[in-house]
Protein backbone atom coordinates (compact mmCIF):
# COMPACT_ATOMS: atom_id res chain seq x y z
CA UNK A 1 0.00 0.00 0.00
CA UNK A 2 1.47 3.40 -0.90
CA UNK A 3 2.59 5.57 1.96
CA UNK A 4 0.59 8.84 2.06
CA UNK A 5 2.56 12.08 2.18
CA UNK A 6 2.96 13.54 5.61
CA UNK A 7 0.05 15.61 6.82
CA UNK A 8 -2.41 14.28 4.21
CA UNK A 9 -4.69 11.25 4.44
CA UNK A 10 -5.48 9.50 1.12
CA UNK A 11 -9.07 9.68 -0.12
CA UNK A 12 -10.77 6.28 -0.17
CA UNK A 13 -11.62 5.05 -3.71
CA UNK A 14 -15.33 4.77 -4.61
CA UNK A 15 -16.95 1.49 -3.67
CA UNK A 16 -16.33 -1.20 -6.30
CA UNK A 17 -13.67 0.75 -8.23
CA UNK A 18 -9.97 1.32 -7.82
CA UNK A 19 -8.96 4.82 -8.85
CA UNK A 20 -5.43 6.14 -9.34
CA UNK A 21 -4.56 9.20 -7.30
CA UNK A 22 -5.94 12.41 -8.79
CA UNK A 23 -3.24 14.87 -9.88
CA UNK A 24 0.44 14.77 -9.10
CA UNK A 25 1.69 13.94 -5.68
CA UNK A 26 3.43 16.84 -3.96
CA UNK A 27 7.17 16.63 -4.00
CA UNK A 28 8.85 16.70 -0.62
CA UNK A 29 10.68 19.88 0.23
CA UNK A 30 14.43 19.69 -0.35
CA UNK A 31 16.46 19.36 2.83
CA UNK A 32 17.83 22.64 4.09
CA UNK A 33 21.36 23.04 5.33
CA UNK A 34 21.48 24.25 8.89
CA UNK A 35 24.44 25.87 10.48
CA UNK A 36 24.28 23.54 13.40
CA UNK A 37 22.93 20.02 12.95
CA UNK A 38 20.15 19.42 15.41
CA UNK A 39 18.36 16.26 16.43
CA UNK A 40 16.38 16.30 13.13
CA UNK A 41 19.44 16.48 10.89
CA UNK A 42 18.92 12.90 9.63
CA UNK A 43 15.37 13.53 8.41
CA UNK A 44 16.44 15.18 5.16
CA UNK A 45 17.87 12.10 3.42
CA UNK A 46 15.13 9.91 4.89
CA UNK A 47 12.44 12.08 3.27
CA UNK A 48 14.16 11.76 -0.11
CA UNK A 49 14.32 7.97 0.32
CA UNK A 50 10.62 7.92 1.34
CA UNK A 51 9.69 9.90 -1.77
CA UNK A 52 11.65 7.53 -4.02
CA UNK A 53 10.04 4.51 -2.35
CA UNK A 54 6.63 6.13 -2.67
CA UNK A 55 7.21 6.83 -6.36
CA UNK A 56 8.28 3.20 -6.93
CA UNK A 57 5.23 1.84 -5.08
CA UNK A 58 2.93 4.16 -7.03
CA UNK A 59 4.48 3.01 -10.32
CA UNK A 60 4.01 -0.66 -9.37
CA UNK A 61 0.41 0.08 -8.34
CA UNK A 62 -0.37 1.77 -11.68
CA UNK A 63 1.15 -1.17 -13.57
CA UNK A 64 -0.94 -3.62 -11.52
CA UNK A 65 -4.10 -1.62 -12.33
CA UNK A 66 -3.23 -1.68 -16.05
CA UNK A 67 -2.60 -5.43 -15.91
CA UNK A 68 -5.93 -5.97 -14.15
CA UNK A 69 -7.76 -3.87 -16.75
CA UNK A 70 -6.11 -5.80 -19.60
CA UNK A 71 -7.06 -9.11 -17.97
CA UNK A 72 -10.68 -7.95 -17.56
CA UNK A 73 -10.89 -6.97 -21.24
CA UNK A 74 -9.29 -10.25 -22.36
CA UNK A 75 -11.73 -12.25 -20.19
CA UNK A 76 -14.71 -10.35 -21.68
CA UNK A 77 -13.50 -11.13 -25.23
CA UNK A 78 -13.00 -14.81 -24.39
CA UNK A 79 -16.42 -15.01 -22.76
CA UNK A 80 -18.10 -13.49 -25.84
CA UNK A 81 -16.23 -15.94 -28.09
CA UNK A 82 -17.28 -18.93 -25.94
CA UNK A 83 -20.91 -17.79 -25.96
CA UNK A 84 -20.87 -17.53 -29.76
CA UNK A 85 -19.34 -21.00 -30.08
CA UNK A 86 -21.94 -22.51 -27.73
CA UNK A 87 -24.84 -20.80 -29.51
CA UNK A 88 -23.59 -22.12 -32.86
CA UNK A 89 -23.17 -25.65 -31.44
CA UNK A 90 -26.71 -25.64 -30.04
CA UNK A 91 -28.23 -24.26 -33.23
CA UNK A 92 -26.35 -26.84 -35.31
CA UNK A 93 -27.75 -29.62 -33.11
CA UNK A 94 -31.29 -28.53 -34.08
CA UNK A 95 -30.68 -28.36 -37.84
CA UNK A 96 -31.65 -32.05 -38.39
CA UNK A 97 -34.96 -31.38 -36.58
CA UNK A 98 -35.74 -28.52 -38.97
CA UNK A 99 -34.74 -30.68 -41.97
CA UNK A 100 -37.07 -33.47 -40.85
CA UNK A 101 -39.97 -31.05 -40.24
CA UNK A 102 -39.52 -29.70 -43.78
CA UNK A 103 -39.61 -33.26 -45.14
CA UNK A 104 -42.86 -33.86 -43.23
CA UNK A 105 -44.38 -30.70 -44.70
CA UNK A 106 -43.33 -31.73 -48.22
CA UNK A 107 -45.19 -35.05 -47.79
CA UNK A 108 -48.28 -33.54 -46.11
CA UNK A 109 -50.52 -34.69 -48.98
CA UNK A 110 -49.65 -38.38 -48.55
CA UNK A 111 -50.82 -40.91 -45.94
CA UNK A 112 -51.90 -39.06 -42.73
CA UNK A 113 -50.72 -41.96 -40.56
CA UNK A 114 -47.22 -41.66 -41.98
CA UNK A 115 -47.22 -37.92 -41.31
CA UNK A 116 -48.17 -38.47 -37.67
CA UNK A 117 -45.41 -41.06 -37.26
CA UNK A 118 -42.90 -38.71 -38.92
CA UNK A 119 -43.80 -35.80 -36.65
CA UNK A 120 -43.55 -38.08 -33.60
CA UNK A 121 -40.06 -39.15 -34.73
CA UNK A 122 -39.02 -35.52 -35.15
CA UNK A 123 -40.32 -34.71 -31.64
CA UNK A 124 -38.31 -37.63 -30.23
CA UNK A 125 -35.25 -36.34 -32.07
CA UNK A 126 -35.69 -32.86 -30.53
CA UNK A 127 -36.14 -34.36 -27.04
CA UNK A 128 -32.96 -36.38 -27.55
CA UNK A 129 -31.05 -33.22 -28.46
CA UNK A 130 -32.29 -31.49 -25.31
CA UNK A 131 -31.18 -34.48 -23.22
CA UNK A 132 -27.69 -34.35 -24.80
CA UNK A 133 -27.56 -30.65 -23.88
CA UNK A 134 -28.35 -31.60 -20.26
CA UNK A 135 -32.12 -30.96 -20.13
CA UNK A 136 -33.84 -34.28 -19.51
CA UNK A 137 -37.60 -34.47 -20.17
CA UNK A 138 -39.96 -35.06 -17.20
CA UNK A 139 -43.50 -36.23 -17.95
CA UNK A 140 -44.05 -38.96 -15.35
CA UNK A 141 -47.33 -39.47 -13.52
CA UNK A 142 -47.83 -41.09 -10.12
CA UNK A 143 -44.81 -39.35 -8.60
CA UNK A 144 -45.15 -37.30 -5.41
CA UNK A 145 -45.67 -33.61 -6.14
CA UNK A 146 -42.34 -31.72 -6.05
CA UNK A 147 -42.62 -27.91 -6.22
CA UNK A 148 -39.10 -27.65 -7.65
CA UNK A 149 -40.03 -29.84 -10.66
CA UNK A 150 -43.79 -29.34 -11.00
CA UNK A 151 -46.14 -26.43 -11.55
CA UNK A 152 -49.69 -27.15 -10.34
CA UNK A 153 -52.32 -26.22 -12.90
CA UNK A 154 -55.23 -27.96 -11.20
CA UNK A 155 -56.11 -30.18 -8.27
CA UNK A 156 -58.37 -33.12 -9.16
CA UNK A 157 -60.18 -35.76 -7.19
CA UNK A 158 -58.89 -39.18 -8.14
CA UNK A 159 -59.91 -42.10 -5.89
CA UNK A 160 -57.34 -44.39 -7.56
CA UNK A 161 -54.35 -42.10 -6.99
CA UNK A 162 -52.46 -41.36 -3.81
CA UNK A 163 -53.09 -37.86 -2.43
CA UNK A 164 -50.54 -35.19 -3.39
CA UNK A 165 -49.23 -37.13 -6.41
CA UNK A 166 -49.06 -36.14 -10.08
CA UNK A 167 -52.30 -37.32 -11.75
CA UNK A 168 -51.67 -35.92 -15.24
CA UNK A 169 -48.86 -34.06 -17.03
CA UNK A 170 -50.27 -31.29 -19.21
CA UNK A 171 -46.90 -29.94 -20.36
CA UNK A 172 -43.60 -31.79 -19.79
CA UNK A 173 -40.75 -30.17 -17.88
CA UNK A 174 -37.10 -30.09 -18.94
CA UNK A 175 -33.98 -30.03 -16.78
CA UNK A 176 -33.10 -30.40 -13.11
CA UNK A 177 -32.67 -27.94 -10.22
CA UNK A 178 -30.58 -24.91 -11.28
CA UNK A 179 -30.40 -26.16 -14.89
CA UNK A 180 -34.17 -26.33 -15.34
CA UNK A 181 -35.62 -24.84 -18.51
CA UNK A 182 -39.14 -25.09 -17.16
CA UNK A 183 -41.14 -27.16 -14.64
CA UNK A 184 -43.75 -29.68 -15.74
CA UNK A 185 -47.33 -28.35 -15.71
CA UNK A 186 -49.35 -31.00 -13.84
CA UNK A 187 -52.62 -31.80 -12.14
CA UNK A 188 -52.30 -33.11 -8.59
CA UNK A 189 -54.58 -35.73 -7.03
CA UNK A 190 -56.48 -35.19 -3.81
CA UNK A 191 -59.00 -37.16 -1.82
CA UNK A 192 -61.85 -35.89 0.30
Amino acid sequence: MPIPPRGREPDPPPEGAVQPPQGDLPEPAPPTMEAEPGPDAATGPVEVEDAAALKEVEDRWRRALADLDNMRKRHARELDRERAVERARTAAAFLPVIDNLELALNHAGSDPGAIVEGVRAVRDQAVSILERLGYERHAETGLPFDPTRHEVVAVVQDPDAEPNTVAQVLRPGYGEAERQLRPAAVTVAKRE
